[in-house]
């Protein structure tokens, strides 16, 4: 990340800004309204019943706890509603939001970012019975910009926690150098060496409450379990590069076209 742009209305406060440089993310409480939050569920559940694509299912991913195929039970529970963006006038105010785009903007350090259409965007719906679990790891693993140097951010649309599936995060990993061999096949981080389990015990859990936004850097290594409650959980993400921060031609991060959150 470059140098901290001067701050201003709607920005991180220092205190904030510098546990985003040394951890790779940071919690913001409260920065949307409940009843926000309660419209964009509305438009969320009335995408799932019935399915409203595109969307991503559960039994496409293969993680531990998804069903193992679409024609099984449990095969049409939808992981996530995809191109949030395009969806509904009600994410794409809020992706375009000085509330969001300052924050990033202070975070990348440049006066010019976009959103991409290409990765996350999307309304992710972790639902009872058959949620998956998502191992640790990186979201540039499959993301090909100029620079690995790009900044998400996760809106709870209703609390999360453990006992949910709720977020963990290894502080300080964006700054981290990891060797091939640290890596599974997926890109996933190996569990089974030393190295890695002491890296694991430093990881926190990251409550969040509707309304509380998550910024975190794409090399933050991050996890997350099943949800073990009765009821769904729901949250809205969105990825941000620097303007002149390009995806790599002829890759999926170039499929579709970055888009300007200037108001």
């Amino acid at each position: 990340m470059k140098a901290k742009s001067i701050t201003a209305e709607n920005t991180l406060n220092d205190i904030q800004y510098q546990q985003f440089m040394r951890d790779g993310f940071v919690k913001v409480s409260g920065l949307v309204s409940r009843e926000l939050c309660k419209r964009m569920v509305d438009v969320v559940e009335a995408s799932i019943e019935p399915a409203l694509g595109p969307l991503e299912y559960e039994a496409e991913v293969h993680y531990p706890g998804a069903p193992s195929n679409r024609r099984c039970d449990g095969g049409d529970t939808p992981r996530r509603l995809l191109h949030a963006y395009a969806r509904d006038d009600v994410f794409r105010d809020w992706a375009c939001t000085p509330t969001v785009v300052k924050r990033v903007k202070q975070l990348i350090g440049v006066s010019d970012v976009l959103l991409t259409q290409n990765h996350h965007n999307c309304i992710m719906t972790k639902l009872p019975v058959f949620s998956s679990q998502t191992d640790w790891h990186q979201d540039i693993r499959y993301w090909s910009f100029d620079s690995p140097e790009l900044v998400n951010v996760w809106l709870a649309l209703g609390n999360e926690n453990v006992e949910n599936g709720g977020m963990k995060l290894i502080p300080g990993s964006h700054t981290m150098e990891f060797e091939r061999g640290r890596l599974d096949a997926n890109l996933f981080l190996r569990q089974d060496l030393p190295e890695n389990k002491a890296l694991l015990q430093t990881a926190v859990d990251v409550e969040l409450e509707a309304g509380d936004v998550l910024f975190f850097h794409c090399r933050t290594f991050h996890a997350a379990g099943a949800n073990k409650t009765d009821r769904a959980k729901y949250s809205l993400v969105f990825s941000y590069h620097a303007a002149d921060n390009l995806p790599i031609p002829d890759t999926r991060s170039a499929r579709l076209d970055s888009v300007s959150v200037e108001q």
